[in-house]
């Protein structure tokens, strides 16, 4: 069982078509996924110092500063995508 004895010359165009289009979402979804955690190890380290959490959730100031650290990335992320247009 598994995929380790199909033979990829067996299948039909459209399931060769299919299974690329499977393995390329599939690659969109783990860089970001990739590109989230990234982002939220950034902010954390940014907006919350070691060992300060407390109550298992974002105090008044640290609240502020993770909307603001995840708004500045998607903002510079859409001034590249606009660069590379």
């Amino acid at each position: 069982s598994g995929l380790g004895n199909l033979d990829l010359t067996k299948l039909s165009d459209r399931d060769k078509q299919e299974l690329q289009q499977f393995a390329m979402n599939e690659g969109q979804k783990a860089r970001i996924q990739s590109s989230i955690h990234s982002l939220t190890d950034t902010c954390f380290r940014k907006c919350i110092p070691t060992g300060t959490v407390k109550f298992g959730k974002l105090d008044r100031y640290e609240e502020p500063c993770m909307r603001q650290c995840v708004d500045r990335f998607l903002d510079a992320n859409l001034v590249v995508l606009r660069e590379l247009e």
